[in-house]
């Protein structure tokens, strides 16, 4: 009974985002609402479980990281880097979204991608308005591209990080791995664009001569505060870099340095959490109370067995199974509770592969495949696609969900396309 219940909640709410009839916020909540009251759930699974309940590392990362960007972003550094940008394109739409994309692709490899997006995005708007431009295309963009960059490596994507402990894989096993296929995919991507979004690149020649006449440096209104910002985040990133040895969470890492930027400088606690998207934040906890209703009924590792089960000892039919499989589920519930759960069930799979012919580490490639560019798909496929969107519609611009959802697919399908061969060709024959 539960688990029916905990399905047709989860269905009814997604429905409601993706036809944007009231708000996703709301949705959220009152989803979480009803796994809680008709007992699907309960408080300890729902706020207290690393399974099942909400997850806090992704909610006080994005709280810390939100207000490190409101402090910079008093410093003028975002107008700063929106021009340099668009002189070093020289105004061209095409050349412009290469170039944003292509940065994002990397700050998400080397940090994850919701703290990339979360950079990026003031940029972003600022640019296009100084170049007249349609700013959604480049959001879109922009996260599309973090999400496929984050694959990349260990720290990139959350599931990463839960596979690689499950699997005893380092750092550098996702680089030589995961990494090689990643920047073949980013190739693609940018081609991608140019086709996505063609009807986006207007040149506007009076616009363009005056982004080229202005100097960046008087963008910069206040270097003491600039300096201690960027040296914050540059202690955060380096944090974020050294998880392995430091052995502290990227959420700890952020509060850490948003409440010793609040502490050094003299901004007030007030104007640093004006900027938060608060609305993101509640929504986040509401999903993932509402998909740990899922995976505490066994609704999601039914699913999981059942496929395993579908694949009847092939390590090609599991590999080629995990990955498709994960890109589809990973594009309507959260990958990281899906990652969690899945993770027993292919160390088994591996385990018993052992002998039957091919590279059976595969399957976790597979996995981390399909599970982060599965994210593309939807708009809450992932962290950084709900952040973004909460971005946009605070600044006046809301994207819609099958807005993002009809570019992400087709990112989605052609991605894991492209995958499959790779994996084939490497693990399989």
């Amino acid at each position: 009974m539960g688990a029916v219940a905990a399905i047709v909640i989860f269905v009814a709410a997604y429905v409601l985002i993706a036809t944007e009839r009231i708000d996703r916020t709301k949705v959220a909540l009152g989803g979480a609402a009803l796994m809680l009251l008709l007992h699907v759930t309960d408080a300890e699974k729902a706020f207290f479980s690393e399974e099942t309940g909400v997850d806090w590392n992704v909610v006080f990362l994005l709280l810390g990281m939100m207000v490190i960007v409101s402090v910079l972003r008093r410093t003028g550094v975002f107008e700063y880097l929106a021009i340099w940008a668009a002189k070093r394109a020289r105004g061209r739409p095409y050349r412009l979204m290469v170039m944003l994309v292509l940065i994002t692709a990397v700050a998400s490899a080397l940090l994850d991608n919701v703290t990339t997006v979360l950079l990026v995005a003031p940029v972003t708007f600022l640019v296009c308005e100084r170049l007249a431009l349609d700013v959604v295309p480049y959001l879109i963009a922009e996260v599309l591209a973090s999400n496929i960059g984050g694959a990349a490596t260990l720290v990139g994507d959350p599931p990463n990080i839960i596979i690689a402990s499950r699997a005893g894989l380092s750092f550098n096993d996702f680089l030589v791995h995961m990494a090689p296929l990643i920047i073949l995919l980013m190739a693609v991507f940018c081609l991608l664009c140019r086709w996505m979004f063609r009807g986006a690149f207007r040149y506007d020649e009076a616009r363009v001569a005056e982004v080229m006449a202005l100097e960046e440096r008087e963008a910069i209104t206040d270097r003491r505060l600039l300096i201690q910002g960027l040296a914050v985040l540059a202690l955060v990133v380096a944090a974020f870099v050294l998880h392995p040895v430091l052995h502290y969470e990227p959420s700890v890492v952020a509060l850490l340095g948003a409440g010793l930027l609040i502490a050094a400088t003299k901004v007030t606690t007030e104007q640093a959490l004006a900027e938060v998207e608060w609305p993101t934040l509640v929504f986040f906890a509401g999903l993932f109370v509402m998909v740990g209703g899922l995976v505490a009924t066994g609704v999601i590792g039914e699913v999981s067995q059942a496929a395993a089960r579908a694949t009847e000892g092939r390590l090609d039919l599991a590999a080629m199974l995990l990955l498709w499989g994960s890109a589809g589920l990973s594009a309507i519930v959260d990958n990281i509770p899906y990652v969690a759960t899945m993770s027993p069930i292919v160390a088994d799979l591996v385990h018993s592969a052992g002998s039957s012919g091919g590279d059976p580490t595969v399957l976790w490639w597979a996995l981390a495949f399909g599970a982060d560019l599965g994210g593309n798909a939807t708009a809450i496929g992932a962290s950084a696609n709900v952040v973004v969107l909460g971005i946009a519609a605070r600044n006046g611009t809301p994207i819609g969900f099958w807005t993002f959802t009809r570019y992400g697919l087709v990112v989605t399908v052609i991605t894991i396309a492209l995958t499959t061969p790779y994996l084939w060709l490497r693990y399989l024959l």
